[in-house]
């Protein structure tokens, strides 16, 4: 095999694993959780475990920019997220699980940063989208342990068993096994005057010095409201309505982003990075009116519709920013730029998110059930509001990232 061909193949199964890895247990996380005895009041603290995590995202990016090889502190944040979730595996009380899958938070969602600079660093910027595919096979390919412990054993219940932290720990083995395989990755800032701000990872902060930085970062956070409440909480809704295979359902729409995936670089080249992100906040508006619709009584098809449109919303709300990241970061800071914003979106956003949808799903309807209904209804209010500020306020130049 040529060098640049195995390169892909190293690059494409780092993404893969490292992207199977979490969905394995954290999508049916809140179903398993409160069957646990007393796991009934942990569902807000174990919804934030992402948001949580996300912090400590620019502070392995500084490693990587100034200390440590990025596939090396890859490596590492794989083989720590597998030894915690074996040890999850043994956990039934709510308190020791939240402790253990804090930690493992801690080191798993920095694995998305590292992952963007590393492929960012050693392809075609152009080309990410195209390697970034294999990350969504690998979100996918994680219904594959609920299939197997069916189809081999018999076992229905996977999504609701201790099971789901195992499968991710075997994933992040092999995961950090493909870290340290793959081409080296070096420090830019290597050697350069360390301060308390680099210290602590939020170098990158000077990036909001450019208005412009300043306003996609805003409204980004205010798009990832209605964007976490779906993948926090749409498996929980969807086990209220009747749904058994939860991860694989959801998972629909990750087969949707395959194809998404494909066209978030010519859609930016074409288009301009604005009309690319109403596109996307189009798509996050009619999935909330469609689960509005079903929540509210009407066809379960809408489910579907709400769930098939996740991967262009993805594709440009999450891989769309790193490409634009990437792009206006100086090369010394560009780990840490990538970690700033997982922070903002699956950390700050995620926060944001969960604290106004908890409140709302705290107050059962009049017939005494979750109030579907009137939180779908919120997250429309929020995702149509950013429809407009972006309209209005974004930037209406192309994107840097093409």
């Amino acid at each position: 095999m040529k060098g640049g061909a195995a390169r892909s193949v190293l690059l494409g199964s780092m993404l893969f694993l490292n992207f199977m890895m979490l969905p394995v247990w954290f999508v049916p996380l809140l179903p398993y959780v409160k069957a646990l005895p007393g796991g009934g009041s942990w569902g807000l603290w174990f919804g934030l475990l992402m948001g949580f995590g996300t912090f400590t995202s620019p502070l392995f990016g500084m490693f990587a920019d100034r200390f440590l090889n990025a596939e090396k502190v890859l490596a590492i944040c794989d083989f720590a997220s597998a030894a915690l979730l074996a040890a999850a595996f043994f956990v039934s009380s709510p308190s020791v699980l939240f402790v253990l899958l804090l930690l493992t938070m801690a080191f798993s969602m920095p694995t998305w940063s590292l992952t963007a600079t590393i492929a960012l660093t050693q392809a075609d910027p152009n080309v990410y989208p195209r390697l970034r595919i294999f990350g969504t096979l690998g979100w996918v390919a994680s219904g594959v342990f609920s299939l197997v412990a069916f189809g081999c054993f018999g076992f229905a219940g996977f999504d609701a068993s201790p099971w789901i932290f195992a499968g991710g720990a075997l994933t992040g083995v092999a995961a950090g096994v493909v870290s340290l395989l793959l081409p080296p990755t070096e420090p830019a800032a290597k050697g350069r005057p360390l301060s308390v701000i680099d210290a602590l990872g939020l170098r990158s902060l000077v990036l909001f010095k450019d208005r412009s930085f300043a306003t996609f970062a805003v409204l980004l956070l205010g798009a990832m409201i209605p964007f976490q409440w779906y993948n926090v909480y749409a498996a929980a809704y969807l086990k209220d309505a009747g749904f058994q295979y939860l991860t694989l359902t959801m998972n629909l729409g990750q087969v949707g982003e395959i194809g998404f995936m494909l066209l978030v670089p010519v859609l930016m080249s074409r288009l301009g990075y604005k009309r690319c992100l109403l596109i996307a906040l189009a798509a996050l508006v009619l999935r909330n009116l469609s689960f509005l619709f079903s929540s509210a009584g009407g066809p379960s098809a809408f489910n579907f519709v709400a769930i098939l449109v996740h991967g262009l919303i993805f594709g440009i709300l999450v891989v769309g920013s790193q490409m634009h990241v990437n792009a206006v970061a100086p090369k010394e800071l560009r780990s840490q730029a990538q970690g700033f914003i997982i922070l903002l979106t699956a950390g700050l956003g995620v926060f944001a998110s969960n604290f106004l949808f908890d409140a709302i799903l705290a107050r059962p309807n009049a017939t005494g059930a979750t109030p579907w209904s009137l939180a779908y209804a919120v997250s429309l209010s929020v995702a149509a509001a950013v429809f407009v500020l972006v309209a209005v306020l974004f930037p209406g130049k192309k994107s840097r990232a093409v």
